[in-house]
């Protein structure tokens, strides 16, 4: 397992941080330009429903919902099937590469605008290959405007999904049909991963398809990991072993994990030394991009000037790049942030 060293504090020469609040050391631009990783979106979460009606309408796909207003509406949901109920209907319209070109660089301009600097996308190929759509084409699409937004500062990577409501033969099916991609597009798709419905479908159900997927299993980062709190053995253990936590804010409150932000227990995993950082899930359905999550949780648990640091350099830290790629990152993050 990797082990990464643990973030330095961000300094001025030689004296130590000052312990302000963020809010009255820093003002929100500030954070908002600092630049920033994003490890943890759902690309088909990021539909808007503008962008889902044209669609639509440009594929003759018939949706239950006739206006932007109404569409929004349904969003009102209470738990996690539900949303995910909504959110398999949107992507119903993502048909031929073009579709899928155009909902990865509608995420693609509104990343660069929260100057997020590096992401690692997930997508669902299950989700589109039960409508006839193969996982070349949602690849292919994909990947040119990965590529289009590389040509303007935004590197980033794929991680293929498989979903765990589904049988593991199926799992198994998608594997094998998307194995030749990985050598296609191997400087893109970096690994695989579960998403979904969880209850009633637990990671050990698709045992065979993740010992098909990878020589030997290394944790670096779980994704979410809020219950870790309830165990402090697991808490001392993700500190130790810096493995880091792709805590959703806006999304933790959407789906009821918290009832209020300001109950949020990132800051008691700060505290204790885990590698908490701040991502979007699936923005369009939970409120919001980068920055709309940073200055969430940031004003809920008022974090001081090197709580927001942290957060930014673990998102960094965490990326699966290169270590000359990450260590130009966080000199980036630095000069920034000490200006």
């Amino acid at each position: 397992m990797r082990r990464r060293n643990r973030p330095s504090e961000a300094t001025d020469g030689n004296r130590k941080p000052q312990q302000k609040k963020a809010h009255e050391s820093h003002t929100r631009p500030k954070i908002a330009r600092a630049p920033k990783a994003e490890l943890h979106i759902h690309i088909e979460g990021s539909l808007e429903p503008e962008l889902i009606l044209d669609l639509a309408k440009r594929n003759g796909v018939k949706l239950a919902y006739d206006s932007i207003d109404a569409l929004r509406e349904a969003y009102a949901f209470s738990d996690l099937q539900s949303f995910l109920d909504i959110y398999y209907a949107s992507a119903s319209v993502l048909l031929h590469e073009q579709d899928f070109y155009d909902m990865t660089m509608a995420y693609v301009e509104r990343a660069l605008t929260d100057h997020v600097t590096h992401t690692e996308i997930f997508f669902d190929p299950q989700t589109h290959t039960a409508r006839g759509v193969s996982v070349d084409t949602v690849v292919a699409g994909i990947e040119r405007a990965l590529a289009d937004g590389e040509k303007r500062g935004l590197t980033s990577k794929l991680i293929l999904c498989f979903l765990r409501h589904l049988s593991e033969e199926d799992a198994l099916a998608t594997y094998d049909a998307a194995l030749p991609l990985f050598d296609t597009y191997a400087h893109r798709l970096i690994g695989v991963g579960l998403d979904s419905s969880e209850r009633g479908h637990p990671p050990s159900k698709f045992e065979r398809v993740f010992a098909k997927a990878l020589d030997l299993l290394k944790v670096d980062r779980v994704d979410h990991g809020m219950r870790s709190i309830e165990n402090a053995a697991l808490v001392a253990r993700l500190a130790y072993s810096r493995i880091a936590l792709t805590v959703c804010p806006l999304s933790n409150i959407k789906l009821c994990v918290f009832d209020d932000m300001t109950k949020h227990a990132l800051k008691d995993l700060l505290d204790q030394g885990v590698a908490v950082m701040i991502n979007f899930d699936d923005p369009t359905y939970f409120g919001g991009y980068a920055n709309a999550n940073y200055f969430a949780i940031v004003d809920a648990l008022k974090l001081d000037d090197r709580e927001v640091y942290t957060l930014l350099r673990n998102s960094l830290e965490a990326s699966f790049v290169i270590d000359a790629k990450r260590a130009a990152m966080i000199a980036r993050l630095d000069t920034h942030w000490n200006q």
